[in-house]
């Protein structure tokens, strides 16, 4: 299934936050100049922005919502939460 990559990607940055190597996401989890935390919370701002004018435009919606999901996943993977929490309160939500 299709919905699968989330979890896979999540995965990854699970191992990248626990194992880093020398990647954009090991990098921005731990980041020495700045707090990595609020450098993740940056570049989601930046990203939501990016939304946002790339809906207004009506160009480019897709791409930038995926780098908007992404750095969200980033940050939950940052914080140690479980990706089946997101998923459980998707689920509550539907009901």
């Amino acid at each position: 299934m299709k919905d699968k990559i989330v979890r896979d990607v999540y995965n990854v940055l699970e191992d990248r936050r626990d194992n880093p190597i020398d990647s954009y996401t090991s990098k921005l989890m731990s980041d020495d100049e700045k707090m990595a935390e609020d450098k993740i919370l940056e570049k989601i701002g930046e990203e939501a922005a990016e939304v946002i004018i790339a809906s207004k435009n009506d160009e480019n919606l897709v791409s930038e919502s995926a780098d908007l999901i992404f750095h969200t996943l980033v940050l939950l993977a940052y914080k140690g939460i479980d990706i089946d929490e997101l998923f459980s309160e998707f689920e509550k939500r539907h009901k």
